[in-house]
């Protein structure tokens, strides 16, 4: 090989090393969209879609206001230890990274008794022990039977290893 084949192929490692690790630093955005209703199910309707995401430390959720009137707030109860509250103003687009493994729980502030509920599971250390703190926050109306059903999405992805 000669010398600039040599060179050529240590300066596109490099780069391709460069770009990989500021990629991974980012981390990635996922996207969260509030709706009046299921754009697939009617009958479905005040919804976070989707309803659980999936995240890596350093990992940004991006909450989208597709409808008018909602929101995006943290429950009191379901945030990992030393994870900071947060809440969104109404019909507005929100950002939050988290760092903290574990599971969070969020809603939207008017639609909450209406069952417009949400979790996001940050991987890591942790992630089984505030689940089941989780779990045993009181919720009220419909909030309560989608809450049982998202928490049994997420004890189901967790017992695959997925």
């Amino acid at each position: 090989m000669n010398i600039w084949k040599f060179a050529a192929a240590i300066g596109i490692s490099t780069l391709m090393l460069f770009s990989t690790s500021v990629g991974s630093i980012a981390g990635e955005t996922h996207v969260v969209e509030m709706l009046n209703k299921h754009p697939t199910d009617k009958k479905k309707r005040m919804v976070y879609l989707p309803a659980v995401v999936y995240a890596k430390p350093g990992d940004t959720i991006k909450f989208v206001s597709k409808s008018k009137g909602h929101n995006v707030e943290s429950m009191k109860g379901m945030l990992p230890d030393g994870a900071e509250k947060w809440k969104s103003r109404l019909s507005k687009d929100f950002e939050l990274t988290l760092s903290k493994p574990g599971v969070y729980g969020y809603r939207c502030t008017p639609h909450y008794g209406a069952g417009m509920v949400g979790l996001i599971v940050v991987e890591g250390d942790g992630v089984k022990e505030t689940l089941e703190t989780a779990k045993k926050v009181r919720t009220v109306g419909r909030a309560k039977r989608v809450f049982k059903e998202l928490f049994a999405e997420v004890e189901a992805k967790l017992a695959s290893g997925s």
